[in-house]
């Protein structure tokens, strides 16, 4: 192994143009850290609104909350996270009085938190202009602060990036500069660093961690007795700040191990197994012994997939493949709670130097080899696999974290590779600043995103003072708010279509709680075909804070299913209600709605009736289905036919399995069976065969009156256990073990 020395003797001093560009890179990212940090509204960044909770609670009791499933918390499952950063951010601000942080942090429920939608409700929080005004105080204040500090931490990692690839390419200081700017002007890491979110910390950790473990394989045996301590308590911090640091543990072994070798001393193994180890455990033992004591599972994971909740069906790679536009849109950014994105066109172009990047890897590591510190690049190669394979096949595979920022512990090596690999297709003179031209545009993107994306998504709806409306309407909900009119986009839609409406409010006057607005799609049998739920100005306003006259205009885009039932011809009903009670406001007539305009729901052309196509794990495919009955009484028979098509030859009989079923799990009627009242086992169906399969569905003669979903879930005995066909949804989106076709109406018995 060629020492440090020998290779960096031409450079044992860095340029003063090296010192003076890693000094701007830093300068400008804690510009932009700041900038972020301002312009992105309270609690609106990634978990942030409940991790500072978790801040509050240690700063007001200084110890720990204990987790119960099912207890709802204002920290949630980031109960379960190590304490150090929330320790450290409780000390800094527990000179402030926070208790006003349930007015501030006012969760708005009904937040698309996760899905990009077109007409937005992407607020997390309801937000009061007057609170959060500067000077800061109170709640605000203490989260500004802890922002701040973030960035800093931000800061501390990107330098350490810079010094890590200066160690695997000692040569080429240039290139140390490209990977610190890639790392630095990533959108989403800017946009993470100035938000409250112990990712912060633990970045700097790791990276500081990393750049120890490449210098110990250097070190020689008199230095490493400290070292190995040294690192043993960076090891520990990491341990007590998130769940990654275990692959830097093994990082350590295998250091110590090819020391040990190298050395052909056992002392040297024992010395720093046990050097290492000792500090780690001292620091961070308490917390996995707690968590074992508590939950009965040192990592406390059990407890915290609890909280947060699992996928209905695990992921397997195939879905983790289908979910990669996601994860990479997480990864280069992807705003507020991963619901302000950046334009597909910039992911595109993004992912697409990604791929460059991967695929100039291998020509860049042979036409560089002789400059390359191989042991620590390939150090640097095995943390980001101990980083992304536990991400792959245990946490995203329960949980619906399929995001790409939860990488970002090992972001100095994706951008050490995303520098080496853009500079493999270039001549080995004329390559060596392309990354930093490819930092560059980052920068242009971190710099445009808090104007163009961020700070537009959480504007609040413009005073209309004179205005035409299409349709006028004056309809007065109570005393608080008047429906001055609507304009209606559409006048037909096919399933899997959008209804796009625009209404038109006036503030009467403040209430004395917040009401929804609910924006209904009615068919047949006043059945819902689509719904928009949201507080006014689709979540930007409360409905007790309204001033008397504000007038303004949310326009709604109403979603209608793929499974849609066609034809139908549906109208729009408005109105409000408390979310609490459910209680609807009375119009100035006395309804407690408004309905309006009419629209056609249309089938899609096809081969069988309602087309659809619903894969169950690539073998089946729903494929149509007909209805013959919507609106039925107790006793009363449903007829449905299914139209399905193997998608290949399968050797297993799945059971199909038809549910009428209410909003409170309460079943109206329900067949199992093989299809077509089994003479066609799914073992003996054709590719492409078609297969109509017709059911007879009793209603029960004690069914509640009420709205019931028509669900189709496949599914086979193995065991002694039901084991469902999961459906394979298209554009990344997350399997399920049924589907729902439809809703039917039950009335009361008639007497």
């Amino acid at each position: 192994m060629q020492p440090v020395s020998s290779l960096q003797s031409q450079h044992s001093e860095h340029p003063d143009c090296y010192r003076r560009g890693i000094a701007l890179i830093l300068l400008t990212f804690a510009i932009l850290g700041v900038l972020y940090s301002v312009i992105v509204p309270p609690f609106e960044a990634s978990d942030e609104l409940w991790h500072y909770p978790m801040v509050k609670y240690i700063a007001d009791h200084w110890s720990l909350p204990v987790q119960v499933p099912g207890v709802e918390t204002p920290w949630r499952q980031e109960g379960s996270q190590p304490p150090l950063y929330y320790f450290l951010m409780a000390v800094a601000t527990a000179w402030i009085d926070t208790s006003d942080m349930e007015a501030v942090r006012y969760l708005n429920p009904h937040v698309d938190n996760g899905v990009a939608t077109p007409d937005g409700n992407i607020n997390l929080v309801v937000h009061d202009p007057a609170r959060e005004a500067f000077p800061w105080r109170g709640t605000i204040l203490a989260l500004h602060i802890i922002r701040f500090l973030s960035v800093l931490m931000g800061v501390g990692s990107v330098y350490l990036t810079y010094r890590i690839v200066r160690l695997v390419l000692p040569l080429h200081p240039e290139l140390a500069l490209g990977a610190a700017a890639i790392h630095a002007f990533t959108p989403m890491f800017v946009f993470i660093s100035a938000s409250v979110n112990n990712d912060n910390l633990a970045v700097l950790l790791c990276n500081l961690a990393v750049l120890m473990i490449l210098n110990l394989a250097d070190l020689n045996t008199q230095r490493a007795l400290v070292f190995y301590v040294a690192l043993g308590v960076v090891l520990g911090l990491a341990a007590l700040t998130k769940l990654g640091w275990p692959a830097l543990a093994v990082l350590v072994a295998l250091v110590v191990t090819l020391r040990a070798l190298r050395y052909r001393s056992w002392k040297e193994f024992v010395l720093g197994g046990v050097a290492t180890a000792l500090p780690l455990v001292c620091i961070a033992g308490w917390w996995y012994w707690r968590n074992f004591i508590l939950y009965g599972d040192w990592l406390g994971l059990n407890v915290f997939k609890l909280i947060l909740g699992t996928r209905e069906v695990p992921a397997d790679l195939a879905q983790l493949w289908r979910e990669r536009h996601s994860f990479a849109a997480g990864y280069w950014g992807n705003f507020g709670g991963l619901n302000v994105p950046m334009p597909s066109l910039v992911y595109g172009m993004l992912n697409g130097c990604a791929m460059f990047a991967a695929l100039g890897l291998i020509p860049a590591i042979v036409r560089w080899r002789n400059s390359l510190r191989k042991l620590h690049l390939a150090l640097c190669f095995l943390w980001g696999l101990g980083v992304f394979l536990p991400w792959a096949l245990s946490w995203a595979r329960d949980t619906w974290s399929s995001q790409g920022r939860l990488v970002f512990s090992a972001i100095s090596t994706w951008s050490l590779m995303l520098a080496l690999g853009v500079v493999g297709w270039f001549p080995r003179d004329s390559g060596r600043h392309v990354p930093l031209g490819f930092a560059l545009l980052l920068f242009g993107l971190a710099v445009i995103a808090p104007f163009a994306w961020i700070r537009p998504a959480y504007a609040l709806p413009e005073h209309l003072t004179h205005v035409s409306i299409p349709h006028p309407l004056e309809v007065n909900f109570g005393d608080i708010l008047r429906l001055r009119g609507y304009e209606l986009d559409t006048a037909a839609v096919q399933p899997g279509g959008q209804v796009p409406v625009t209404l038109y409010w006036e503030a009467i006057a403040p209430a004395e709680r917040d009401y929804t607005v609910f924006v209904h799609l009615l068919g047949e049998g006043e059945l819902l075909v689509a719904q928009r739920d949201t507080f006014p100005g689709l979540g930007r306003l409360s409905t007790t804070r309204l001033k008397p006259g504000y007038t303004w205009r949310d326009r709604y885009v109403l979603q209608v299913p793929d499974t849609a039932w066609t034809p139908d011809v549906a109208q729009l009903e408005v109105g409000l209600y408390d979310r609490t009670s459910g209680a609807r406001v009375l119009t100035d007539t006395g309804a407690d709605n408004v309905r309006f305009g009419r629209v056609e729901v249309l089938p899609r052309p096809g081969e069988f009736p309602n087309p659809i196509f619903i894969n169950f794990g690539n073998k089946l495919a729903l494929v149509g289905y007909e209805l013959r009955q919507r609106v039925v009484r107790p006793s009363e028979t449903i007829e449905l036919i299914l139209y399905w098509k193997a998608l290949r030859a399968m050797d297993t009989d799945y059971t199909i399995s038809v549910q009428v079923i209410d909003s409170m799990w309460r079943k109206a009627a329900q067949r199992d069976g093989w299809p077509v009242d089994g003479t066609a086992p799914t073992s003996t169906w054709r590719p492409g065969q078609p297969i109509t399969d017709p059911y007879a569905l009793a209603v029960a003669t004690d069914a509640p009156p009420g709205v019931y979903e028509v669900r189709v879930v496949v599914y086979q005995f193995q065991e002694g256990r039901i084991v469902h066909l999961p459906t394979v949804p298209k554009g990344g989106r997350m399997q399920a073990t049924s589907v729902t076709l439809t809703t039917i109406r039950v009335l009361p018995t008639e007497r």
